[in-house]
């Protein structure tokens, strides 16, 4: 029996502590919030920041060498690359480069890492004052994104746009920066897609593709609302294959050989260019549910195989069916929650495969400005890309979630 460290016992992390289990292995989870909801399903826990490398890596040394040898160290839906690089490296057990992860916190030094190496990426610049970002506008245009240098969850990003204040555009980002950094790229008109590989001494594999949904792009402007994705991609095959190549030479320009990675794209005129990459399993239950149900794939499990050492065989990532999978959130009316009914209902019904609420009476909820404003998320399939949608959207509409002016 292996032991596995998992970095973050956020929701999202309770599926791969399941599957971990199921696979034999015993499971130790770390978070800095005593009732996380990883803790429930976990042999046993840390408590550390996740965003603290140093303190979560004492904190498993300290495990390693008093209680239980720790055999390998993941992440899932937790944007802290750096944490899990760092306490592999000091157990000396598999996982990515410092340097790679240190890379993929950090969006400016990735891009120009990137650019180095030749990875098509959008134009971009250090913004380090309002008055920066005031004078780019007047020699180039609008047309941008400022956004934190080191932020997580799409918080701080704007679409800047001719009568926006571009000094509290800068500022809004700068707060949400731990070290006020801030950067702007140009905007670049075209289908979005999220990916989800591995990458197996250099060999890259994608099986996660999925057209992300902007529907709400001008209804929540300045701010870039996501409002869920479709799987399988509407993408052309030879388009989907650039894509792929693409995130995976993207990956290896990182530093990383062996390792997942996660990344966001926007195709222009059939070309691809990278918006971020991240170093880790992604969040959104794009690894742990979307890629199962749409391809078959044991995603996480092979995430865990990897940081414990073990071989992955190539097969195992081959998609085996392409079934349509529809996600998407529910954005209610700001307000303070009075009512939260209809969830269990519209679990029953068909197509449905997860849904989930994350507010209760009580609770306020504010004008989205980034990933974290949704109410509730709903997957569904279906036999068409239509039934899936159609089978989620009923989902959706049967919650009722009532809110008032707070």
């Amino acid at each position: 029996m292996k032991t596995l460290l998992i970095v973050s016992g956020g929701i999202e992390a309770t599926h791969g502590v399941r599957r971990a289990k199921e696979l034999g292995h015993r499971v130790v989870v770390s978070d800095m919030n005593p009732a996380a909801p990883g803790f429930a399903f976990a042999d046993d826990h840390l408590i550390a920041s996740t965003y603290d490398a140093d303190a979560t890596a004492a904190a498993a040394e300290h495990y390693h060498r008093t209680v239980s040898p720790i055999d390998g160290v993941i992440t899932i839906g937790a944007d802290v690359p750096l944490t899990v690089a760092t306490i592999a490296h000091r157990l000396r057990i598999p996982g990515i480069p410092v340097e790679a992860a240190a890379l993929a916190q950090d969006k400016l030094a990735m891009k120009q890492r990137f650019a180095a190496a030749g990875i098509p990426v959008p134009w971009f610049a250090s913004v380090p004052s309002a008055a920066t970002l005031e004078r780019i506008v007047a020699e180039r245009g609008a047309n941008l994104v400022v956004k934190p240098v080191d932020s997580r969850g799409g918080r701080g990003v704007q679409r800047l746009r001719d009568g926006l204040d571009l000094r509290d555009a800068w500022e809004r980002a700068a707060e949400q920066s731990p070290t006020r950094r801030v950067m702007v790229e140009a905007y670049l008109p075209g289908p979005q897609v999220s990916t989800e590989s591995i990458l197996i001494d250099g060999q890259g594999f994608t099986p996660g593709f999925s057209d992300r949904n902007y529907e709400h792009l001008e209804r929540y402007a300045p701010y870039f609302i996501e409002n869920g994705g479709d799987l399988p991609s509407h993408l052309p095959p030879a388009t989907q294959e650039a894509v792929k190549k693409t995130v995976e030479a993207a990956g290896r320009a990182l530093g990383i050989t062996t390792g997942n990675i996660k990344g966001d794209v926007v195709v222009v005129d059939g070309k691809p260019h990278v918006i971020e990459l991240a170093a880790r399993a992604s969040g959104g239950y794009f690894c742990t549910r979307e890629i199962p149900l749409n391809t078959g794939v044991d995603f996480i499990g092979t995430v865990i195989k990897l940081a414990l050492g073990e071989r992955v065989d190539p097969a195992d990532l081959t998609p085996r069916s392409f079934t349509p999978v529809v996600q998407r959130y529910a954005f209610p009316k700001p307000g303070r929650v009075t009512s939260v009914s209809g969830a269990e209902s519209a679990r029953t019904m068909p197509g449905v495969e997860e849904l989930l609420v994350t507010v209760k009476a009580g609770d306020t909820i504010r004008t989205p400005t980034d990933s974290n404003c949704t109410a509730a998320m709903v997957l569904a399939t279906g036999a068409d890309p239509v039934a899936a949608k159609t089978n989620a959207t009923r989902a959706l509409d049967a919650l009722k979630i009532e809110t008032v002016a707070a």
